[in-house]
């Protein structure tokens, strides 16, 4: 199987000197490991905007997905808000990523650290068109928790 290759123009920051730039670790991954350009301490509790070093030029009719890295989520409670976070395709600043510590002890980031992972992703887009009434389905409007046991 062969991916769709989609070409990022990519421009690294100042603060990304000698910084890889977002890759994939292995052929199969989904997600490019993108690395912290600055070194803190996340709190428990607490969040922090984390700098990459790079900014991008992401094509019309895609996005850019920021997920957290299941290690660090599992191992240390870091994850990152607004999961996923979207990167849009007309952005043209720093990247950064949104990172929480929901664990127990403070979390040290050094400059270099892969932090989250980067998914390119298409991006379909809807018309909102106003009706009177919405068809009836056999779950109507029940929410949350409303199909579980």
């Amino acid at each position: 199987m062969r991916f769709e290759l989609i070409e990022i123009a990519v421009k690294r920051l100042p603060n990304g000197a000698g910084l890889d730039l977002p890759g994939y670790a292995t052929d199969g991954a989904a997600g490019m490991d993108v690395c912290a350009a600055e070194s803190l301490t996340i709190r428990p509790a607490a969040r922090a905007l984390v700098a990459t070093g790079f900014a991008v030029a992401i094509p019309l009719g895609y996005e850019i997905q920021v997920r957290p890295r299941s290690g660090l989520a599992f191992k240390q409670g870091i994850s990152v808000l607004n999961t996923p976070g979207t990167i849009d395709s007309d952005y043209r600043g720093e990247v950064k990523v949104l990172l929480a510590n929901l664990g127990e002890d403070d979390f040290a980031i050094r400059k270099g650290d892969r932090i989250a992972q980067l998914v390119v992703a298409p991006v379909q887009r809807g018309i909102m068109r106003e009706v009177e009434n919405l068809d009836d389905t056999a779950r109507g409007d029940g929410g949350f928790g409303s199909t579980g046991v």
